[in-house]
């Protein structure tokens, strides 16, 4: 008997990115070490054209993925919009302005901006409405990430390279493929000012004088500072990260009824090859069954890392059905988190 309390399934994708980028060419323009950053092992990533904002990303995902689904914008009963990066505008709904790029004059939309996490526990959210509002039967769900860099250095807010991209993902109630089961998440509220922007909130609306992101310390020297840079206390904070993704895991597959060995893939943030091994090395499983090797191609998509593989996984026929598949994380909040598919 399913413990689900509802039944949907992602019944297809569509993806808009930034225009690709040589890692190893363009380091330099960001940070002054760029041999660090070519250490972590991405070869590319997206940078959107000037001008291209993160709803006109969204919104070109979205119309792809109808198109695929044979739907309109007039099909849909939900918009979702989880975001992980700098508004266009504060005090704007930009859910209600991927609706409105979309064409609709009427729409029910729900704005995410949990970072990064709001790609993945969106679709628990979205499990809620569903058991409580039995009228909405397809959703579009999307995620996107475009990196302000007016606010943020795209190589400096922790140890990915930020890059520009949306996934649109059509779910149906009742669809029997890619079928959600569970989400899981938790926060330790202790650490939510690591890696926040300084800078355009209410608190500090305007930077100082000759402030630029260029310049700015990087993320990891924020963590640094708070450990006293010591090694051994860092180290043990790395291993405290990664045993909290297998509890989040765990967490996920108990809310789903199912085994943890029952996982045969896990899809991490687009984090480097070596920090995504350290995720899946408990499970068992070989960088194969992860998103390693379509990381180092995208950078840290932000809110969009999960589906984009998801989907990208799908379509290059690395999963089989009945394949269960744990999209986790780590955010900003901190937040660990992980919503469990079935292929």
């Amino acid at each position: 008997m399913s413990r689900d309390p509802v039944q949907f399934g992602i019944r297809n994708f569509g993806y808009a990115f930034g225009e690709d980028q040589d890692v190893a060419q363009v380091a330099g323009d960001y940070v002054d070490d760029p041999e660090r950053i070519i250490r972590w092992g991405y070869r590319t990533f997206h940078r959107a054209p000037e001008g291209v904002t993160a709803t006109d990303l969204a919104a070109d995902a979205a119309r792809k993925a109808l198109a695929g689904a044979d739907l309109a914008a007039d099909d849909v009963d939900l918009i979702v919009l989880a975001t992980s990066e700098m508004p266009e505008y504060p005090h704007w709904d930009s859910s209600a302005a991927l609706a409105r790029k979309l064409g609709r004059t009427r729409a029910q939309t729900l704005l995410l901006t949990e970072g990064c996490a709001s790609g993945v526990t969106g679709l628990g959210v979205v499990a809620g409405l569903m058991a409580v509002q039995l009228e909405i039967n397809t959703v579009l769900f999307v995620a996107v990430n475009r990196v302000s860099e007016f606010h943020r250095n795209r190589m400096k807010v922790n140890n990915a390279v930020h890059s520009d991209g949306a996934v649109a993902a059509v779910l149906h109630r009742g669809h029997p493929r890619n079928r959600w089961l569970a989400t899981d998440q938790f926060t330790d509220p202790d650490l939510c000012d690591w890696f926040r922007t300084d800078y355009g909130g209410a608190v500090a609306p305007v930077p100082p004088p000759g402030w630029t992101s260029t310049i700015a310390p990087a993320g990891h020297e924020r963590v640094q500072a708070h450990f006293d840079k010591d090694p051994r206390r860092l180290g043990d904070f790395v291993d405290l990260l990664n045993h909290r993704v297998v509890e989040v895991i765990e967490g996920a597959c108990r809310r789903a009824g199912v085994d943890r060995d029952a996982v045969s893939h896990i899809i991490y943030i687009n984090d480097s090859p070596d920090a995504i091994d350290d995720i899946t090395a408990p499970f068992a499983l070989p960088r194969e069954r992860s998103n390693a090797a379509l990381a180092v191609v995208h950078g840290h998509m932000g809110a969009a890392d999960q589906l984009v593989s998801l989907g990208q996984h799908l379509e290059r026929g690395d999963l089989a059905e009945d394949d269960v598949v744990a999209m986790a994380g780590i955010s900003i909040g901190m937040r660990w988190y992980c919503t469990l598919v079935r292929v």
